[in-house]
């Protein structure tokens, strides 16, 4: 890619269903872009050599009258957000086969395009609690191309994309939203949201939420219905909440002072006693 400057940045947004894809969030951030902006299809990756066919199923559809079927493809958007700016989405399920070859074209069609930035976006079930704000990490190494000490273990195809890019010279960005795993498998609106508002902060532009903001607020709703019909469920929330909070006090506790944080603590301690009772 080549390091010379450009006036305006041009970004392009990544998502892949699957086991990167909890409560189907990332992926629904581009379905939700292409469905709220002008947007046009620009390219695609073959699936050929990429998928195992009995794990990711083509689908047989009728198309005005005629049986059509519809293979697994990746393909890429081009959306307007504004007359002066414009971001490139790429969505697909995860491959099965060949990832390295899968990211270098997805960056060749990146750069065919004068894309200068990668954001890669994810989900992950966890076990964080409905009623707080779902945990978001975002990794923007700025190309320093080590990888992240906080976790080991399995990756998903947004990983190596990202690490590839940064390798290469990209600036690149990670998001990872969790989706708390009590709730099965449904859709989570509040981590679309979440994830949609981060980017809005990436790209620097307004962005429409639509009605994500309703969808939000119905999620959390019926979550709290799942939890009030189940007392174990309950309790286990409960433990949840409590652990986010004490989290919380402890990462605002090292940005204080001792005074500030002696007293925070203790207005801490008076809230969680409460909340046991």
């Amino acid at each position: 890619m080549s390091q010379e400057a450009k006036p305006d940045s041009t970004a392009m947004i990544c998502a892949f269903e699957g086991w990167n894809d909890a409560g189907q969030a990332a992926t629904n951030v581009i379905h939700h872009l292409v469905s709220r902006y002008e947007g046009r299809e620009v390219r695609h990756i073959r699936c050929d050599g990429y998928y195992d066919y009995q794990t990711v199923r083509p689908m047989s559809c009728s198309v005005t009258g005629r049986r059509k079927i519809l293979w697994p493809q990746t393909t890429f958007y081009d959306i307007g957000i504004t007359p002066q700016t414009h971001v490139f989405a790429q969505i697909a399920p995860e491959p099965n086969y060949r990832w390295i070859d899968y990211c270098r074209q997805s960056l060749h069609i990146a750069e065919e395009f004068d894309v200068d930035h990668i954001v890669t976006m994810g989900s992950m079930f966890a076990d964080c609690p409905h009623t707080r704000p779902l945990p978001l990490d975002e990794s923007d190494r700025h190309c320093r191309c080590d990888m992240d000490r906080e976790y080991n273990g399995p990756v998903g195809i947004p990983t190596i994309l990202d690490s590839m890019a940064c390798e290469d010279g990209w600036d690149a960005t990670t998001l990872w939203a969790s989706v708390p795993q009590y709730l099965g498998g449904d859709e989570c609106a509040q981590a679309t949201l979440q994830l949609l508002e981060r980017l809005s902060n990436i790209l620097e532009v307004e962005l429409d939420y639509g009605d994500l903001p309703d969808k939000a607020r119905q999620w959390k709703a019926q979550a709290s219905v799942l939890t009030r019909c189940n007392d174990d469920l309950a309790e286990y929330v409960h433990n949840l909440e409590r652990d986010y909070d004490l989290a919380k006090t402890a990462r605002e506790v090292a940005d204080l002072g001792k005074p500030q944080a002696e007293q925070l603590v203790r207005e801490t301690e008076e809230y969680l006693s409460h909340m046991g009772k």
